[in-house]
C-alpha cells in the first residue's frame, strides 16, 4: 500500500510541465489513479500515466519499475513503520499490545489519505493479478512483524500467530474504513477490532 504525498486534486496536468517541477512522485501517482479509474488498469499504459502527469515515461521509470509499482511503492514506508512501532513498544507490554499499538500508528499515517487509499482499493479490487500482490504486501508485513516480535524476545510459534492475527485485524479494520461513509478514524477501528477479538478469546 503507498504513502507518498498527494498534492492535486486537480484531474488533468498542464502540458508543459517539464520534469524539475516539484512532486513527480505525486503526480505520477495522481494521474495514475484517475486513469486506473476511467480506463482500468490494464488498459492503462505508462506512456498515458506519463503524459497525463506532464512528464516522460523516463521519468516515471525513476520513480516506479512498472504500473503496478504504483500502487505498492509505499509499502516498504508501512512496514518499516509497523517494525519501528515493535520495536520502540515499552518492553513490559504483552505481544499483541506491542503489535496493535504498531497497527495504530500504522493507521494513524493511513488516515491522512482517506480518499487515495480508498481509490486504490477500488483498483486493486478490480484485478486478480493486484488482489493477489496485495496479499503478499500484507504476508510480508506479517512476517515482519513477527521478525520484530522474535527481536524482543517473543518465542515461536507465539511471534508469528500474533503477527498474523494482527495483519488480519488491520486488513478487515481497513476494508471497514475504506467502505465506511462518513468520517471514520482508522487506528479507532483497528483497536474495536481487536477488541472484538479479545472478547472472543476470553
Amino acid at each position: 500500500m503507498t504513502l507518498a504525498k498527494d498534492v492535486s486534486l486537480c484531474h488533468h496536468y498542464p502540458s508543459d510541465m517539464t520534469r524539475w517541477q516539484p512532486d513527480a512522485r505525486g503526480r505520477l501517482e495522481q494521474a495514475a489513479l484517475e486513469l486506473y479509474g476511467e480506463r482500468g488498469f490494464e488498459q492503462t499504459t505508462v506512456a498515458e500515466i506519463a503524459g497525463r502527469a506532464g512528464l516522460t515515461e523516463r521519468t516515471f521509470f525513476r520513480y516506479f519499475a512498472d504500473k503496478r509499482e504504483v500502487l505498492f511503492a509505499g509499502g516498504n514506508a508501512l512496514q518499516e513503520l509497523l517494525v519501528a512501532g515493535v520495536a520502540g513498544a515499552p518492553d513490559e507490554v504483552t505481544p499483541i499490545d506491542a503489535v496493535a499499538s504498531a497497527l495504530e500508528a500504522a493507521g494513524g499515517r493511513l488516515q491522512e489519505r482517506r480518499d487515495y487509499a480508498r481509490r486504490r482499493q477500488a483498483v486493486i479490487a478490480a484485478n486478480s493479478e493486484l488482489r493477489e500482490r496485495e496479499l503478499s504486501k500484507l504476508a510480508s508485513f506479517a512476517a515482519a512483524l513477527a521478525e520484530a516480535l522474535r527481536a524482543r524476545g517473543v518465542d515461536e510459534p507465539a511471534a508469528s500467530l500474533t503477527a498474523e492475527v494482527g495483519i488480519a485485524v488491520f486488513r478487515i479494520a481497513f476494508e471497514r474504513w475504506v467502505e465506511a461513509t462518513g468520517e471514520v478514524d482508522l487506528p479507532e477501528l483497528i483497536r474495536e477490532s481487536l477488541d472484538e477479538l479479545a472478547a472472543l478469546a476470553s
